[in-house]
């Protein structure tokens, strides 16, 4: 009965934590990811401008947001170096086409290709192709399979 208690209550906490998640959007040109909420906790990783991530919790002041990455890991990131304004993508794979047009026929931008982990701020959606800004003013379409959205 305990078990079946505790798998019910990871459940709805699971659950909760899905629907509570918000979409962050990296606005500082570099942001440290921590292994906790504060400056004294190791650095993971450092992102740059348009890195997206879900919200997954906060510290108890709010300072400091859990989120989730691409791939799936939780870590820390200060509050003031996110924002809610704008809708984010990463590249998930290793190297994609950024094309001038939505779809395969358009020809490759002159900064093709994108690779794992570049940034980006979407800025139109034409079925599942997106228009994308990176960080140096350049835009260009991708296809939504090679791209983690939140």
């Amino acid at each position: 009965m305990r078990r079946l208690l505790f798998a019910a209550t990871a459940v709805a906490f699971l659950l909760a934590l899905r629907l509570s998640a918000e979409a962050l959007c990296v606005s500082a040109s570099r942001a440290n990811i921590r292994s906790g909420p504060g400056t004294q906790y190791e650095i993971i990783w450092e992102v740059f401008r348009y890195m997206p991530f879900r919200k997954v919790g906060a510290s108890l002041g709010g300072d400091w947001y859990a989120v989730q990455d691409v791939d799936g890991d939780v870590n820390w990131i200060h509050s003031g170096l996110v924002t809610t304004r704008n809708r984010c993508a990463v590249v998930k794979r290793t190297v994609v086409n950024v094309r001038k047009g939505p779809g395969t026929s358009y020809a490759r931008t002159n900064w093709s290709p994108a690779e794992q982990y570049d940034t980006f701020v979407i800025l139109q959606r034409k079925g599942p192709w997106v228009r994308l800004r990176n960080a140096w003013g350049e835009t260009g379409w991708i296809h939504t399979r090679y791209l983690w959205i939140h």
